[in-house]
């Protein structure tokens, strides 16, 4: 049977006959209520979108009214065209009545990136004379170094080598260097650093140490200045302060020496400004050396970690790239030579030249043995430099006992000591069953034509090819050491005791009841004999 509602049990509309409720009286019991609940309705469907900033109320709406003013046919089945039909117009580039605006193109803009690789500057001609009186250009072939290591598969496409090419050309116009080197890209989860590595000409660099040893000199005088009035102004007793002294700094190494013996210029992009990384210091490799981070790309970023570390991220990429420098820089064996044998005798030497007697071992000999590879960057010692330097010495006074110099002396001969420069890559340890080196030749097809390819297992991305007396290392990596093991945060360092555990200190059990009673009794019973003493000594006398 038909019921009397508008709505039948299967359709949408089924329920609103409700008892006492007629559909065709104009009265709605509850009416507040329903209205409230149409509000929250239409509240909702107005929420505005996140990401596309509409809202479903309209969206409902004009497709509504696309429906009614086509009127298409079977149109439940083409809904869904219909509904993303309205949402491409809502994103419809809008156009001047005048002149169209044209969309830029993602090539275009590329294009604008690098136009000002591709202008000649009016400084080029002097530095041409300047490489011509030097005998070396500055400007190293980055499309040749980029051909030999493509052999195997490793660089970059060939229009980011040629901008490379170019920004190093720009910045040797820029800076006053006397060699520049592509160190290699390092990635960053925002943006990648591209790094040259350079010598500055003899000068700059003093120059520069020089401004600020000045400012470090006037900082100090300005401080003892204040120390002093402070010392006049509190006079009168003080708090007992802290005999807590910490342990002295390290100081970093010279400029052109060590750790700091190249400069090091950043840029994310080629084409875009080159930033000059500041020296490195000891504190910052030791640190560098406990944790593990991401680059972001900004160089002033923060890096959150621990233990604190020294710096911002421009500090903690010049700490890695000393680690790589130092670890994966090799040429082959005999390439380069000591300029004396007293300075090949000599620890902390780390000058040498290029032996014009050398003859390059053929490929298949430097592939089959690691021997005939050397490294020519000093290693970093556990104490962040290249050189050993003890710290002590540098703070104490000139006036000192017999017994400490000989301390001293016997601290002097455990000094940290490392692999002397050009020590053969053979000798370096892996890391459980992998080897530190990996040698294969490029081409196993053509041999006599093939290039030697050496990477390092330490640190992925670190690559070295040699073909005859060319030879050339780079990294491409995000800048990590390997580790066979996952990365384990160092723990904090366990807390410190208030005071030292002693009987003085330590608090004694409650007594129980019996025990109360019983040593009530023997104080009673030590008056009563010291009365009796008292008594008997008054009828003595």
């Amino acid at each position: 049977e038909r019921g009397h509602g508008p709505y039948q049990p299967h359709e949408p509309g089924y329920g609103l006959d409700q008892p006492g409720y007629s559909p065709y009286e104009d009265e709605i019991p509850d009416p507040q209520a329903r209205m409230l609940a149409i509000k929250n309705a239409k509240a909702y469907l107005l929420k505005t979108s996140t990401k596309s900033g509409l809202n479903l109320y309209d969206h409902f709406a004009n497709i509504l009214t696309k429906i009614l003013d086509e009127q298409p046919t079977n149109t439940v089945d083409i809904i869904e065209n219909i509904s993303k039909d309205v949402k491409w117009a809502q994103f419809r580039k809008k156009m001047d009545t005048l002149r169209d605006e044209h969309l830029i193109l993602p090539t275009f803009e590329a294009a604008e990136k690098c136009k000002a690789l591709f202008i000649k500057e009016g400084g080029e001609e002097e530095r041409e004379e300047v490489e011509e009186e030097m005998g070396q250009p500055a400007l190293p072939n980055v499309m040749e170094a980029a051909f030999y290591f493509e052999q195997a598969g490793i660089g970059l496409n060939k229009d980011e080598s040629y901008y490379i090419f170019l920004a190093l050309k720009n910045l040797i116009n820029v800076q006053p260097i006397q060699t520049c080197r592509f160190w290699g890209k390092i990635l960053g989860l925002e943006m990648n650093y591209i790094i040259a590595e350079v010598q500055l000409r003899e000068g700059e660099g003093e120059e520069e140490m020089g401004e600020e040893g000045e400012g470090i000199i006037a900082e100090g005088e300005k401080e003892m200045g204040e120390a002093e009035e402070d010392e006049q102004k509190k006079k009168e007793a003080e708090p007992p302060k802290s005999t807590y002294k910490p342990p002295p700094e390290i100081p970093k190494e010279a400029n052109g020496t060590g750790t700091n013996k190249y400069v090091y210029f950043v840029c994310n992009e080629p084409g875009k400004p080159w930033v000059k990384l500041p020296p490195v210091t000891p504190a910052q490799i030791v640190c560098a050396r406990k944790i593990k981070k991401f680059f972001t790309g900004w160089l002033d970023a923060p890096v959150v970690s621990f233990p604190p570390f020294p710096g911002n991220e421009a500090n903690y990429l010049r700490a890695q790239i000393a680690r790589i420098s130092a670890a994966t820089h090799v040429s082959p064996t005999g390439f380069y030579q000591f300029a004396d044998e007293e300075e090949e005798e000599e620890e902390g030497a780390d000058t040498y030249e290029e032996n014009s007697e050398f003859e390059p071992p053929p490929v298949a000999e430097m592939v089959d043995s690691l021997a005939t590879w050397a490294h020519h960057v000093k290693s970093i010692l556990k104490q962040g430099r290249c050189v050993w330097i003890n710290p002590q010495k540098s703070e104490e006074n000139e006036e000192e006992d017999d017994e400490e110099e000989e301390e001293e002396e016997g601290e002097e001969q455990q000094q940290e000591r490392g692999p002397p420069l050009l020590t053969l890559i053979s000798e370096d340890e892996g890391m459980k069953d992998i080897p530190a080196w990996t040698a294969q030749a490029s081409t196993s097809l053509i041999p006599e034509y093939s290039v030697a390819i050496l990477q390092s297992n330490r640190w992925p991305g670190a690559y070295a090819f040699a073909s005859g007396r060319k030879f050339e290392n780079i990294y491409f990596g995000w800048g990590h050491k390997y580790s066979p093991e996952s990365y384990t945060p160092e723990l904090p360092p366990p807390a410190q005791a208030e005071f030292p555990s002693g009987p003085e200190i330590t608090e004694t059990v409650d007594p129980t009841v019996e025990e109360e009673m019983a040593f009530k009794i023997a104080q009673e019973e030590a008056l009563v004999e010291a009365e009796e003493e008292e008594d008997e000594e008054g009828e003595d006398d």
